[in-house]
């Protein structure tokens, strides 16, 4: 599918033009801002992540949590809305992001956030992981060791 290879690539791009980028795994950027949340450094977090004209972050379908720590990305969502760039991947479609936000207001109001002013992009089509996978496997078997 290549949603990471296509968000690392708008990153490279923007970079290419001077343009201040970070690049998060959505797990890890949660637990960021975890950290800081329970260190009362939230804001000043959400402050020094606003130098970045580009935050992507990365397979926001992985997220499960519970609300406290989903809160944390929703309130990034909320700080960055009209005011820096986001960049989403996620592998489930936005009527399956209950899974990811366990309150159905706080999925109603992130997604509305997020596509006010976006541009998204399906990728359909198979897994490249799985095809090169299976491209192995294929190549295994017509080619048996010696």
């Amino acid at each position: 599918m290549g949603k990471t290879h296509l968000a690392i690539a708008i990153t490279m791009a923007m970079a290419a033009q001077d343009q201040a980028c970070r690049f998060f795994p959505a797990t890890a950027l949660v637990q960021l801002l975890q950290k800081a949340k329970a260190a009362y450094d939230l804001p000043a977090i959400l402050q020094k992540l606003d130098r970045y004209s580009l935050l992507v972050i990365d397979d926001i379908s992985y997220v499960r949590r519970s609300e406290l720590e989903t809160s944390v990305l929703f309130e990034l969502i909320c700080h960055r809305y009209e005011r820096r760039s986001l960049l989403v991947t996620s592998n489930q479609p936005f009527r399956e992001w209950d899974d990811i936000f366990p309150n159905g207001s706080m999925t109603v109001a992130a997604v509305d956030r997020l596509v006010h002013h976006c541009h998204i992009i399906g990728i359909k089509g198979e897994s490249y992981r799985q095809k090169a996978a299976a491209a192995r496997v294929s190549s295994d078997q017509s080619n048996p060791p010696t």
